[in-house]
């Protein structure tokens, strides 16, 4: 089944690529180049699935993250970014991300978690 997923992230390339990958596999993808926007994005087309940089320009990912909390229903949030520490899966499961991929991640596993949703 088709999800609409929000990708945000300040690499245009890591956009375009994951963007294909997953419109190619027939769902609705929305990209976004920092957390401002997403965050408007996010707010206009609610999507299913928020997969989110944690190192933005403007707002981080993090505080994308509790921005998106009140969104109804609330969409599967996974960061997905370059910190892979300890520290950093702490705070984003304290954002609010039910997901920690670590690029570059396993499009498979990110395609299961959105199939999932």
């Amino acid at each position: 089944m088709s999800k609409v997923v929000l990708i945000i992230d300040d690499q245009p390339d890591a956009l375009r690529a994951l963007s294909l990958f997953l419109q190619l596999r027939g769902h609705e993808v929305h990209l976004a180049e920092n957390g401002e926007v997403g965050v408007a994005l996010a707010s206009a087309v609610r999507p299913d699935v928020v997969l989110c940089d944690l190192g933005l320009p403007g707002i981080d990912g993090f505080t994308v993250a509790r921005r998106l909390r009140h969104l109804q229903p609330l969409p599967v949030l996974a960061a997905l970014t370059g910190y892979g520490g300890a520290a950093d899966r702490t705070r984003s499961r304290a954002a609010g991300f039910t997901r920690h991929f670590v690029k570059p991640a396993d499009l498979d596993d990110i395609l299961a978690l959105i199939e999932a949703a």
